[in-house]
């Protein structure tokens, strides 16, 4: 087979690979992006979108719920599940196609599909043994999902995130292995579907929350919807004659054997770099098989190659993919030259009601970086105004700030809209506004956003022993 000879080859088309080629295209048209498995980003195809598209559905029959105590009443609800997930498919397709429709504007001879691995660090092989000779290399080859021992040999009954959403249906019952944040929220809405949800986890975390308190908080809400377990002792998953049987030690420490149509797997992902043969590049490996490099420049070792999104195995959050991949697309078509890239603050959301949110340091960092230096301001939605308002009136917010300057460094949160107030609290802490800058910003009345201002009040406080905060976020008084 002809060799190849280019100056920038990218491993992998999903966002991270797509906006390095689009970056690298910048510095040189000698350039081939490569594509091992079926086109489209993880986020359109078996991600973001088809989840959220899930969660859409679900939130409509939760609202159609809730109507009595607003003296809204409606009769029997029903739930079409072969509607449903034939309007996540349809729509999953359409956000797929525009990804596609991208692909196909690019030259031919830019793009490759095999799956390759490495022979030195300027040399990749396909598998039908296809030489491709780069000068650099940028490894954009995403994730892959980790499937646990105790869940192999299930066959057809297993799902994973990549399968759920080709289900004709909904199911009737399901248990989902793994509550971080693919699992709660898959979890969350297929049990407002009607769908007879039971989670059980490991070691006890729960969407990715680092706060204790806030994690015990939103165990509890959780588990007034369905079963969940965050550290659960299960003993055997095996295919019945129903489904599959899964047999759990309860909460009181007897033993139950339970039969469900499915078992969904959301126990994580992991780095897509096993078979890339990476020992071959002579670069310096973590125990995981990723390579060390610079998050600045996203440069591995003194070597031509870049890494960039999920393989990173760094934050694997499409908005931080898409920033690796223009970073490294960049200096890759740059190189040898090399620039720091933009890093944002970062910032995580999941998609459950109430949401989960967090920005900024978190509280290992805040342990690690700022010692004896930083302090918490805490607000509790039960009685903020526009949420009780809406009967969304659950949930806590924690802000983090800097002794001394008073800078605001960060917040963790469980509750109604906080995938909005976590944008506004990650853009002050990335244009390193102090606590008082914060609380000289307009608030409007009535508005969830008035919480925030009495966590930063209570902040404030703490950095200061200065007046106390006002109780209750008295909006409507003399207070606000």
């Amino acid at each position: 087979m002809t060799p190849i000879h280019v100056e920038v080859a990218i491993i992998g088309s999903g966002t991270a690979g797509m906006g390095a080629y689009r970056s690298a295209r910048a510095h040189t048209n000698s350039i081939v992006l490569i594509e091992g498995g079926d086109y489209g980003t993880t986020c359109a195809r078996v991600g973001c979108m088809p989840s959220k598209l899930l969660i859409a559905a679900a939130d409509a029959a939760q609202q159609a719920r809730l109507g009595a105590p607003f003296g809204v009443r409606i009769g029997t609800l029903s739930i079409d599940g072969a509607a449903v997930m034939a309007r996540v498919r349809r729509e999953r397709d359409r956000f797929v196609g525009f990804v596609l429709e991208a692909v196909d504007a690019m030259p031919p001879g830019e793009r490759l599909t095999a799956s390759v691995s490495f022979v030195d660090a300027n040399t990749l092989v396909s598998e039908q043994g296809q030489l491709i000779h780069a000068r650099r290399i940028v490894i954009a080859s995403g994730s892959i999902p980790v499937l646990p021992k105790l869940l192999q040999g299930l066959g057809e009954r297993l799902l994973d995130n990549e399968s759920l959403f080709e289900l004709p249906s909904l199911p009737q019952r399901v248990a989902v292995f793994g509550c971080g944040p693919l699992g709660i929220e898959l979890g969350q809405a297929l049990s407002r579907l009607g769908v007879t949800v039971k989670m059980f986890g490991i070691g006890g975390g729960l969407a990715g929350i680092h706060d204790p308190e806030i994690r015990d908080y939103a165990k509890q809400v959780f588990n007034e919807e369905f079963y969940l377990d965050l550290a659960a002792e299960v003993e055997s998953v095996r295919v019945a004659a129903a489904g599959v049987e899964v047999r759990y030690r309860l909460g009181d420490g007897s033993w139950q054997s339970e039969a469900f149509d499915y078992v969904l797997a959301a126990t994580g992902r992991a780095p897509n770099v096993a078979r890339l043969a990476l020992e071959k590049t002579g670069l310096a490996l973590d125990k995981r098989g990723v390579p060390l490099f610079d998050r600045t420049t996203l440069q591995c070792g003194n070597s031509p190659i870049f890494i960039a999104g999920d393989a990173s195995n760094e934050i694997p959050l499409l908005h931080e993919a898409a920033d690796q991949g223009r970073i490294a697309g960049d200096n890759a078509g740059r190189y040898p030259a090399r620039q720091a890239g933009l890093r944002r603050t970062p910032l995580a959301i999941v998609f459950t009601e109430p949401q989960v949110a967090a920005l900024g340091f978190n509280l290992a960092q805040l342990e690690q970086q700022f010692a004896g230096r930083y302090a918490v301001g805490v607000v509790s939605f039960e009685d903020q105004g526009r949420s009780r308002v809406m009967l969304r009136n659950k949930g806590l917010l924690k802000v983090y700030g800097e002794r001394g300057s008073d800078r605001f460094l960060g917040a963790e949160m469980f509750g109604p809209a906080a995938e909005h107030l976590a944008h506004l609290l990650a853009w002050a802490a990335q244009q390193r506004m102090t606590v008082g800058e914060m609380l000289d910003m307009p608030f409007y009345h009535p508005v969830i956003e008035e919480g925030v201002r009495t966590a930063l009040r209570d902040l404030n406080q703490q950095l200061h022993s200065a007046a106390p905060v006002i109780e209750h976020s008295l909006d409507c008084g003399p207070g606000a």
